[in-house]
C-alpha cells in the first residue's frame, strides 16, 4: 500500500505522473463539455435560422409584436405587485417625462443669469479652443452649431474650423466666413485641399488652435450656452485637466425632442475600457497631448475612444460635470442614429482598447462585442498563475440550501484551486450535522476546526451570537488561500467560470473587491452593484433590482464589467492581504451593511471595486437569517443604518460617484428625479 504523505514531503516521479494524469482527465472532461455545448448551440442556431426564413414567421410579425406587448404588461404587473402598483409606476413615468423638460431649452440660463455668467471673473480664465472638423454638412446644422458656440456665456474661446467639404458644399465655407467676420476674431476657418476624414480634419483644427484647453464638437451638434462657464468653474474649483458632461440625442431639429438621455458616472476606468461612455463634450488641457496628433487616422471611426483613453491616462484630475449640456443630433448617417452607419468603428474601437490595455501591462486578453451594442465590450483578462481561493460560507442549519450551494461549486466550477470553509454558527438540526460529516468524510466533532482528508473542505465552529461580520472574520483566519471569496449559503452557481471572471479583476493591483451578478429564483436581478445613499434608509441599495435576467440595463450597463462603489458580500472576492489590511468586516455591523462598509474601506485606500455581469449565481436571499421587514429585525436594521449614516456621512453627502445625481434615490431603475420633496433630506 502506498504510504500516506504528510504534505511537507517533496513529490516523487509517481506523484507528478498521477497529478499530470488527473489534470489531463480534467481538461479532457472540460473539453468534452464544451464540445457538447458547442454542438447544441450549432443545432439551435440551425433550427432558429429555419424558423426565421419561414414565410409564415415573417407574416406573423405584427401578431408577435402584439403578444410581446401583452407579455410586457403582464411582467410589469408582476413586478409592480398589483394594478395599483402599475398605476403608481405609470404616474411616476408621467412625472419623469415632465422632468425631462428641465434638460432642454428650459435649462438654458435666463437673460439675468446669462449676464451674470458673462461677467464672472475666475482666478484662471483659460482660452478654450473648440475644434470642429467639417465635411459636407447641412446648412441648417452648420448654423445651429455655430450659434451654440457664439451664445456661450463664457467668452474666452476660439472656434477652429477645418473644412474638407467637396465643391457641392461650398456654402459651408461661406457660412463660416460670415460668422468669422462677426466673431471678433474668435472663429478661425481653413479650407482644406482634400478631405482628411475625421482624424485628419480634426488634427488640422488642432494646428490652428492657440488655447490652453481644447474642446471637441461635432459639426451637427449643439452646446448648452453655459457649458464652457461650468467647465471653467470646475477647472478653478477642482483643478480639472479633463472634463466631460452628460448628453442627449435629439431629432427633428429640436433639442427638446430627446431620444436617449445619457447621465454618466464620474470617471470609471473599467467602464471606459468596455464602453466609451465619456464621449461628449470632452474638454482637456492641451498639455495632456503626447504629441502634435490628437486623433490617429488608424482609429478613424472610433478616434474619440482612442483619444479619451490616452488623455485620461495622462490626466491628473478628470472631472465629470453632472449636467446635460451636449445635444447630439440623430439623423441618417450620424453615429447617434446607429453604429450601422459606420461599421468600421467597431474594429477601430477594439484596436484602441487593445492598445490601451497593452500600455497598462495586460497581455493575452480578449475583446468581444456584447449583446448590448457592437462597441460595448466584454474584456477577458488573463488569469495570472493559479492562486488558491478560500470560499468562506457562514451557515446555521438550512442543510438543503447549503447542500445546493456546495454541490453547485464542486460540480459546476472550472476553477479547481479552491477550498471551502464552512463557518458553523449554532446549528441544531441532525440533517446539517450529518451533512458536515459527509463533507468531512468523518463524524463532525462540533468544535474548533475540522478538515477533510484532502483539505478541500473545512468546518470552523463559531459559538457566539450570530454576527455575520464576526463569523466571516473567523473563517478568514483559517483561510489558506491568497484570495477570500465571501459567499452566502443561499447561493447557487450558474456560470461555470464564475471564479475566473471574478479573479481576473480581483488580481489587479488597482482593484479591491470584485462582485457577481445575482438572481432570485425567478431569474430577476437581486444584485448588479451597490449604490450608496439609495433607498428609503439612504444607506445603500442595489441597482437594476428585480429587472429580468435578459435586461440590457441602463445604457447597456448589465452587459459589461464596471466600477461601482460596493458589491454585495453574498458573493465578493478580494485578496486576503487586502481583507486583513482594512480589518476585515466591521463587527459593529452584525448583519447589515457590513459588505458596503468593507467596500468603502477599500475605496479609502484608493482601490476600485468592480461588478461583473459575467459571473452569475442564484441568490435565494435571506433564507438564513430572515428578512428585515418587521419586529426586532427591523429595529436592528434601523440601528445599523443610523450607524452607517454617521460613519460614512461625508461619503453619503458627496453622493455615489458611479450614480448620477440626476437619478432618483428612491428607485433602483435609473429613473430621473422628479419635482417634490428633496431626496437628500435624510442626510441633513
Amino acid at each position: 500500500m502506498k504510504k500516506q504523505k504528510t504534505g511537507d514531503e517533496p513529490m516523487d516521479e509517481m506523484d507528478y505522473k498521477e497529478a499530470y494524469e488527473n489534470e489531463h482527465l480534467k481538461c479532457a472532461d472540460l473539453a468534452a463539455r464544451i464540445a457538447d455545448l458547442e454542438a447544441k448551440n450549432e443545432e439551435l442556431e440551425w433550427k432558429l435560422g429555419r424558423i426565421k426564413k419561414n414565410p409564415l414567421w415573417k407574416m406573423s410579425r405584427p401578431l408577435r409584436g402584439f403578444v410581446h406587448w401583452l407579455i410586457r404588461q403582464k411582467d410589469r404587473l408582476v413586478h409592480c405587485g398589483s394594478i395599483k402598483g402599475v398605476i403608481h409606476k405609470l404616474n411616476y413615468k408621467k412625472q419623469e417625462r415632465e422632468a425631462m423638460k428641465q434638460f432642454g431649452t428650459e435649462s438654458f440660463p435666463s437673460p439675468e443669469r446669462a449676464a451674470a455668467e458673462r461677467a464672472a471673473v475666475f482666478p484662471r480664465m483659460p482660452k478654450i479652443s473648440i475644434l470642429v472638423p467639417l465635411w459636407n454638412n447641412k446648412r441648417e446644422y452648420q448654423t445651429e452649431m455655430l450659434d451654440s458656440v457664439m451664445n456661450q456665456t463664457y467668452q474666452n474661446w476660439e472656434l477652429c474650423l477645418a473644412d474638407g467639404s467637396d465643391e457641392a458644399h461650398q456654402d459651408i465655407g461661406q457660412i463660416c466666413m460670415q460668422y468669422a467676420e462677426k466673431s471678433g476674431g474668435r472663429i478661425l476657418y481653413r479650407k482644406l485641399e482634400k478631405n482628411g476624414g475625421i482624424a485628419g480634419n480634426t488634427n488640422a483644427c488642432l494646428a490652428m488652435a492657440t488655447g490652453e484647453y481644447i474642446g471637441l464638437l461635432d459639426q451637427d451638434d449643439i452646446l448648452h450656452p453655459s457649458v464652457l462657464y461650468e467647465y471653467v468653474k470646475a477647472i478653478n474649483e477642482q483643478g480639472a485637466d479633463y472634463l466631460y458632461c452628460d448628453e442627449t440625442t435629439f431629432h427633428n431639429g429640436d433639442i427638446n425632442k430627446m431620444l436617449t438621455m445619457h447621465f454618466k458616472p464620474d470617471f470609471s476606468p473599467d467602464n471606459l475600457r468596455a464602453n466609451n461612455y465619456i464621449c461628449h463634450f470632452s474638454v482637456f488641457a492641451r498639455e495632456l497631448l503626447d504629441g502634435d496628433e490628437l486623433f490617429r487616422p488608424r482609429f478613424d471611426g472610433s478616434q474619440d475612444h482612442d483619444m479619451i483613453l490616452r488623455l485620461t491616462d495622462n490626466a491628473k484630475k478628470v472631472v465629470h460635470v453632472p449636467r446635460l449640456m451636449y445635444y447630439w443630433r440623430s439623423h441618417a448617417g450620424s453615429v447617434a442614429s446607429g453604429i450601422e452607419a459606420k461599421p468600421y468603428a467597431i474594429e477601430a474601437a477594439k484596436g484602441a482598447v487593445a492598445e490601451h490595455l497593452k500600455k497598462h501591462g495586460f497581455a493575452h486578453f480578449k475583446i468581444e462585442s456584447t449583446r448590448a451594442f457592437e462597441t460595448i465590450f466584454r474584456i477577458r483578462y488573463q488569469i495570472l498563475g493559479n492562486p488558491k481561493i478560500s470560499i468562506v460560507i457562514a451557515n446555521r442549519d438550512h442543510e438543503p440550501d447549503l447542500r445546493r450551494c456546495v454541490t453547485s461549486i464542486m460540480e459546476k466550477s472550472t476553477y479547481d484551486n479552491y477550498e471551502i470553509i464552512l463557518v458553523e454558527n449554532n446549528s441544531r438540526t441532525r440533517e446539517i450535522k450529518d451533512y458536515y460529516a459527509q463533507l468531512l468524510g468523518a463524524p463532525w466533532q462540533g468544535d474548533g476546526i475540522q478538515r477533510s482528508a484532502d483539505n478541500k473542505i473545512s468546518v470552523v465552529t463559531y459559538k457566539g451570537e450570530f454576527n455575520y461580520s464576526a463569523v466571516n472574520n473567523l473563517g478568514v483566519k483559517y483561510a489558506a488561500g491568497d484570495y477570500i471569496l465571501l459567499l452566502n449559503n443561499d447561493t447557487e452557481v450558474i456560470t461555470v467560470n464564475w471564479m475566473e471572471e471574478l479573479l481576473m479583476y480581483a488580481q489587479r493591483e488597482d482593484v479591491g473587491a470584485a462582485g457577481a451578478k445575482l438572481y432570485y429564483g425567478d431569474k430577476t436581478i437581486q444584485h448588479a452593484g451597490v449604490v450608496i445613499g439609495l433607498g428609503a434608509h439612504r444607506t445603500a441599495g442595489h441597482t437594476h433590482y428585480k429587472q429580468h435576467r435578459q435586461n440590457l440595463g441602463y445604457m447597456g450597463r448589465l452587459c459589461y464589467a464596471q466600477n461601482v462603489t460596493a458589491v454585495t458580500g453574498a458573493c465578493l472576492l478580494v485578496k486576503k492581504s487586502l481583507y486583513e489590511a482594512v480589518g476585515g468586516l466591521d463587527e459593529s455591523f452584525a448583519v447589515s451593511l457590513n459588505d458596503v462598509d468593507f467596500c468603502l474601506k477599500l475605496r479609502e485606500k484608493g482601490l476600485l471595486n468592480v461588478f461583473t455581469p459575467f459571473a452569475e449565481l442564484f441568490h435565494y436571499e435571506s433564507v438564513s437569517r430572515g428578512l428585515d421587514d418587521g419586529g426586532e429585525n427591523a429595529e436592528r436594521y434601523n440601528r445599523e443604518s443610523e450607524h452607517f449614516r454617521q460613519k460614512w456621512r461625508e461619503a453619503l453627502h458627496a453622493g455615489d460617484p458611479y450614480y448620477n445625481p440626476n437619478f432618483s434615490l428612491d428607485r433602483s431603475d435609473f429613473s430621473l428625479r422628479v419635482a417634490g420633496k428633496p431626496e437628500a433630506e435624510m442626510l441633513r
